[in-house]
């Protein structure tokens, strides 16, 4: 029997809840939808704010409504005044007025409850290149949002832009920042993220990189997590840097230790990956439901003590 399977409660037992903030994938592969789907498949109660509403699917980004801010921090509102929320996960937040009503609304919440784990995607771009980030709004992302996190996500090319805009980059020559392919590069920037906002930062290098790789960066150092087997071969991979997120943010409303939630956080992406349902014509999503259901599946992670 696994350690976590008494993570799923009783039926008279109310269950944890975890909330989302982010923008709604229209094809139901990555956002407010793949964080919903997470929670259910941990065995948690998913409440959700919604920053935005996308026209996408697994071949693209076709168009982008941005929530009026206002209606954002109401939505914020309505969840803290009534359930008992575990951790909170943090993704798409569109632009600067959008990031300034999540970002006061959660220091509030947070001066109430100086314990609630805030898990921060900083989802600037979708995986078919699309941008869901104003760039102008990179300075109160990281001056504002940021510093509220228990741990911050970016992959390569968020890492990158954040890298680049800490450093001097105006934010109308992002678009032609690549995205960090050399291992060094990426723990390079990625220290230089933690350097500026003072939070652990998971830098998530994904499936193209040797074993998965992704770096934790904070006080302790760096510790490096692998997936040690041959990678998947898979095209399923729409949403998989927000799955990765939410089972993160289930981990720590469980009581996980950060580096340990990353572990099983990076199983559980593991294993959706290797069930995906095989929708759409593009990059489809992962099968959500199986990465818990298989707690003694053969992908394992492994992980590096910290080093300097």
């Amino acid at each position: 029997m696994s350690r976590h399977d008494d993570w799923v409660e009783a039926p008279t037992t109310p269950p944890r809840v975890c909330l989302t903030i982010a923008g709604s994938d229209s094809s139901g592969g990555a956002g407010i939808q793949a964080d919903l789907k997470t929670f259910e498949a941990c065995g948690v109660f998913g409440a959700s704010v919604i920053t935005a509403v996308t026209a996408q699917n697994t071949q693209g980004v076709r168009g982008v409504g941005l929530i009026d801010p206002a209606l954002i921090r109401s939505q914020i509102e309505a969840v803290r005044d009534d359930l008992p929320v575990a951790a909170i996960k943090v993704g798409m937040v569109g632009d600067t007025p959008a990031i300034e009503a999540v970002a006061e609304a959660l220091r509030l919440w947070r001066a109430e409850c100086p314990t609630l784990p805030i898990v921060i995607d900083p989802v600037a771009v979708a995986r078919s290149g699309d941008r869901l980030l104003n760039p102008a709004a990179f300075e109160a992302l990281v001056e504002r949002l940021l510093p509220l996190a228990n741990v911050v996500t970016p992959n390569r090319r968020e890492t990158a832009w954040l890298s680049s805009w800490i450093s001097g980059c105006s934010v109308g020559d992002l678009d032609a920042i690549p995205d960090l392919a050399h291992p060094d590069d990426l723990e390079k920037a990625g220290r230089l993220v933690f350097q500026t906002v003072r939070r652990p930062v998971l830098v998530k290098g994904g499936a193209a990189l040797p074993g998965a790789l992704d770096w934790l960066i904070d006080a302790e150092g760096v510790t490096r997590f692998t997936v040690p087997h041959a990678p998947l071969k898979t095209t399923a991979t729409h949403g998989s840097g927000c799955v990765l997120a939410a089972a993160l943010t289930v981990g720590l409303a469980r009581g996980l230790e950060l580096r340990e939630a990353v572990g099983w956080a990076k199983q559980f992406v593991t294993r959706a990956l290797s069930r995906p349902p095989g929708l759409g014509k593009g990059h489809g999503p992962l099968g959500i439901r199986h990465g818990w259901q298989e707690p003694d599946h053969d992908a394992k992670t492994s992980s590096q003590k910290p080093t300097e």
